[in-house]
């Protein structure tokens, strides 16, 4: 709980009476490795705070090949921002890549907190457009950037990362074939 605090502290303050509510309406949540958070079609009828574990979130083509947008680890929110608020069906799944702990928040209580919590709508905003600049930056160094420079950037991010997701995953995430993320940790290593 103490790490969800600390998280939301970045974007605002939080009285001990905000943690008190907060910690009232999140639920902790086991998800097994391979299992979905969000599904692309569905309403996200909650939001999760990593505690243990990763996700990814990806989305699938038409002949069911995998593509990785990006990853969720400790310490970080996962759900889909946007149809969570708006109440619209996702386009993306979030998976479970490892098994997985997470503090869930409903919609119910999700409104509760922006009720109860004098700031939560301001700190929410902050932590939401913090969260998508990240993305975006990340999606235009992929743009632009060589398979090597990718995968040296995700090593100097998300250290530690690499060794605790498949090479597959990884390999989509950075735009390669498996074989080629092979080739390009042995010419660094």
């Amino acid at each position: 709980m103490e790490a969800l605090f600390k998280y939301i502290q970045q974007f605002g303050r939080l009285t001990k009476e905000d943690e008190q509510v907060l910690q009232s309406v999140t639920t902790e949540t086991t998800i097994a490795k391979g299992d979905y958070f969000v599904e692309a079609g569905r309403i996200c009828a909650r939001l999760g705070f990593v505690e243990d574990g990763i996700f990814r979130s990806c989305y699938y083509n038409k002949m069911g090949e995998d593509f990785t947008r990006y990853f969720v680890y400790e310490g970080r929110f996962i759900g889909d921002m946007n149809g969570f608020i708006d109440r619209i069906p996702a386009t993306e799944y979030i998976e479970a890549v490892t098994d997985a702990r997470i503090l869930t928040i409903s919609r119910d209580d999700f409104a509760l907190l922006e009720e109860k919590i004098e700031n939560w709508s301001t700190l929410f905003a902050r932590l939401n457009a913090s969260v998508l600049e990240n993305k975006m930056k990340a999606a235009s160094n992929m743009l632009v950037q060589d398979g090597q420079t990718r995968y040296l950037h995700f090593l100097d991010h998300y250290p530690g990362l690499a060794n605790r997701i498949p090479q597959s995953m990884l390999a989509s995430y950075l735009g390669v074939t498996p074989s080629s993320l092979s080739r390009i940790r042995r010419n660094i290593g």
